[in-house]
């Protein structure tokens, strides 16, 4: 069950959403200009995030200019540090290097709302996973991970250790940057106060039948489950608090977050995919049904689903299905028929998960995950 990990996390690196193992299959598969792996290294090299230098600020104001700022350099040190591992040309290690300096002078988010909240998950969960690979090139000096590890305690902490009380995917959003964020600072603390963030949210964001008639209650529902999770017409398996809010816009930044927070986990030795398997599952596999058949299936008022495809499917499928051999057709449906062809590959915290997450080799038993919560 949920609670304290058996034992004292030695954090592995490069652990946070990119482990190693995975880093050096992705590569592999390039060299040998496989798909879809080749296809999306292209993408990227040949992006403006390739070759964007440093915009470091002193203050981020999360309502103005400076979000797009941030979220631009964030996803430009992460595309820098995937194309510095995968082609051993130190031009990108230099490039993501000097972006992730150029904000280690960062002190504050400064707009006084959870506007700050949701930028400080977005963006942390982007320059976290950077930083984590580029941990491993020799020219960035212990000085300067110091500064960037003291950034994030100074300017991020604040914003990410108190949950927002908005719709439930600024907390996932913020879950996700936390657990990365702990494990480029080696913040056992951190960590935990993420998972235990994603225990209390997880039931009530991702309903099951099994919960009750209605979905667990958090703080910023008012009281009134119906409203908060905007009247669906029925409550079934895989509903998201957010499922009729916008008919699957915000349930995917969510559930990419989630599953996010839950691959870090992995990466070090911890399994919550095993205790969700069941919601997330569910809510991956209605809302794929969803977005694939063009209707809500009866469960909102409008029954038109979003137009909107993000790139955040790869990390899920590949856990349930290519890890635990869970079948989950119309994930899979989705992935190959609209997510692959048509989504955006960067959208704040979602980036890049067919390069990095399509199709990796279902790993030998205990080779991962070994340590369950108790």
């Amino acid at each position: 069950m949920w609670g304290s990990i058996a034992s004292a996390i030695n954090f592995v690196h490069p652990g946070a959403l990119d482990s190693r193992t995975n880093l050096d299959f992705v590569k592999a598969k390039i060299k040998e200009g496989a798909q879809p792996w080749k296809g999306e290294f292209d993408l990227i090299k040949n992006s403006s995030h390739a070759t964007r230098g440093p915009h470091g600020l002193a203050n981020i104001n999360s309502k103005n200019h400076d979000a797009e700022v941030s979220r631009e350099d964030a996803i430009a040190a992460y595309t820098q540090a995937l194309l510095w591992y995968f082609t051993d040309d130190a031009i990108y290690a230099m490039r993501a290097i000097a972006i992730l300096n150029s904000w280690a002078d960062l002190q504050a988010f400064t707009s006084g709302s959870d506007q700050d909240r949701l930028q400080a998950g977005w963006i942390g969960a982007v320059f976290a996973p950077a930083a984590e690979i580029m941990r491993l090139y020799p020219g960035w000096s212990p000085s300067e991970i110091a500064n960037l590890q003291a950034m994030f305690k100074r300017a991020f902490y604040p914003q990410l250790t108190t949950a927002s009380s908005w719709n439930g995917n600024v907390d996932l959003t913020q879950i996700d940057a936390m657990m990365a964020i702990s494990v480029f600072n080696e913040d056992e603390t951190l960590f935990h106060q993420g998972l235990e963030r994603l225990k209390i949210r997880s039931p009530a964001y991702f309903y099951l039948k099994k919960d009750g008639s209605k979905p667990k209650s958090i703080a910023g529902d008012g009281g009134d489950l119906d409203r908060f999770w905007s009247n669906p017409t029925k409550w079934v398996d895989g509903l998201t608090q957010e499922t009729c809010r916008d008919n699957g816009h915000h349930s995917q930044f969510a559930l990419g977050s989630a599953l996010h927070a839950a691959e870090v986990a992995w990466h070090q030795g911890v399994d919550v995919y095993s205790e969700n398997q069941q919601r997330f599952t569910a809510a991956m596999e209605l809302l794929a049904t969803q977005l694939l058949t063009g209707s809500m299936q009866g469960v909102c008022c409008n029954d038109i689903p979003t137009a909107d495809r993000y790139n955040t499917w790869e990390v899920g499928y590949n856990h349930y299905h290519n890890r635990a051999g869970v079948a989950l057709p119309n994930t899979r449906k989705l992935i190959l028929e609209q997510i692959r062809p048509r989504a955006s590959r960067t959208d704040w915290n979602l980036n890049y998960e067919t390069l990095t997450h399509a199709d990796l080799p279902r790993p030998p038993l205990h080779a991962e995950g070994q340590h369950n919560l108790e």
